[in-house]
């Protein structure tokens, strides 16, 4: 599906979807499931990155090549760098090749790994050299991607003597590292955090355990985006709770302030919008610990006809794509005024809107979905459409279903 043209659709959205499981948490799971081969896990998500992450872990090839799929760059780095006698080239899609790995890389090798850059000097692809680590202590900046820390954190068990990571500086990206110490715990798996230092006990074996992974809330943003702009909306989504390990659930919050309400029910939730609710001029939100979302919210705060002024996005920069110039560019083709930094994206209102617009979705599976509920306000054409694979596969189905 190269172009796909969207026709302005009904402004009433209603139906039930179930959302695959998150992406997120399905990695984390799967490099432990290595490692303990007493877990058993369920919803699995169908992400792309999921998928290359499971036929890298079941590979005996000695060149692995995992495409766009960041998450599984960095926890592989990771988890073959602690395998002993592993013998593996990691490399991926020209936009891996450019997305940067040396301050994991600096990390491990601090505690003993060997690992090789094969082209360019803190990308990959990496030459890695399996080997027992017995050093436990290392430092890390604390405001880089917390995949960086996750790495670590989850290969930190199977090491024989623990891990004890220190931060310097302020740490960033805080609900994704926990969500990688619940798991752990969940295991049983001793740890503590205690202000800047995260120390994790050496565990060889755990009980039978079954984790039933929740759906993806990144996923689920792009529905709240529908039920703000519609005129009518009634969305239940499962499977989903509210005591999520997800940063994203903070999705229900925030929408509250755009008139839609989020009613939690036992496995799912239901999505209302308020017709009668008044509108804010401009939404100012610190995405610091939610940078994922940056795209929906921008593009919802647009077809609403509001300004909003984003902070805590440097992440953001190295995604499958800049995301922030991305959405300028694309907010703009549109009709909007953009204003961005390394970390912030400042949009003013806007009253209209342009017809027809192709967008560029740039190797980038969020800027599609972000991008199609606009097609409640205006006829929009999505490029590349097939890239929402990469987490959620069956995206445009489920649009369709609910949007008919």
């Amino acid at each position: 599906m190269k172009l796909l043209k969207i026709n302005k659709i009904n402004k009433t959205v209603k139906g039930s979807v179930q959302i695959t499981g998150s992406k997120s948490e399905t990695n984390r799971l799967l490099i432990l499931k290595q490692f303990y081969s007493n877990l058993h896990i369920e919803n699995v998500s169908n992400s792309d990155d999921s998928q290359y992450l499971q036929k890298a872990l079941q590979s005996t090839s000695e060149t692995i090549n995992i495409g766009h799929a960041g998450t599984a760059m960095r926890f592989l780095t990771a988890y073959f760098s602690a395998k002993t006698h592993a013998k593996v080239v990691l490399t991926g899609s020209e936009r891996m090749k450019n997305r940067p790995i040396k301050i994991l890389v600096d990390a491990l090798r601090e505690l003993g790994a060997e690992i090789e850059y094969v082209e360019k000097e803190g990308f990959p692809p990496l030459k890695i050299s399996g080997k027992e680590i017995v050093k436990k202590e290392v430092k890390i900046d604390g405001n880089v991607s917390s995949q960086y820390v996750s790495a670590l954190l989850l290969i930190a068990p199977t090491l024989k003597n623990g891990l004890v990571l220190q931060f310097k500086g302020e740490v960033t990206s805080i609900p994704y590292i926990k969500m990688t110490l619940q798991l752990l715990k969940e295991l049983g798996i001793a740890f503590s955090w205690n202000e800047n230092k995260i120390l994790v006990q050496p565990k060889k074996e755990i009980k039978p355990k079954k984790i039933t992974v929740e759906s993806d809330w990144s996923s689920a943003s792009y529905f709240y985006s529908l039920a703000a702009l519609s005129t009518n909306a009634e969305i239940q989504l499962f499977a989903f709770k509210k005591d999520s390990l997800q940063g994203d659930a903070i999705l229900a919050t925030i929408y509250k302030k755009l008139g839609v309400d989020t009613r939690f029910l036992t496995h799912s939730i239901v999505l209302k919008n308020n017709p009668e609710f008044s509108l804010p001029k401009k939404l100012t939100l610190d995405l610091i610990q939610a940078p994922d979302i940056a795209q929906t919210i921008a593009v919802t705060c647009f077809g609403l006809g509001i300004s909003c002024y984003l902070t805590g996005l440097h992440t953001l920069k190295i995604k499958e794509t800049d995301r922030l110039v991305a959405l300028k560019n694309e907010l703009e083709k549109l009709g909007g005024e953009v204003t961005i930094t390394n970390s912030t994206l400042d949009l003013k209102a806007s009253k209209k809107i342009h017809k027809n617009c192709s967008i560029a979705t740039y190797d980038d599976h969020r800027m599609a979905m972000a991008f199609a509920p606009l097609a409640l306000r205006v006829p929009i054409q999505i490029q590349d459409a097939n890239v929402v694979s990469k987490s959620y596969p069956s995206f445009w189905l489920d649009f369709k279903k609910i949007t008919s």
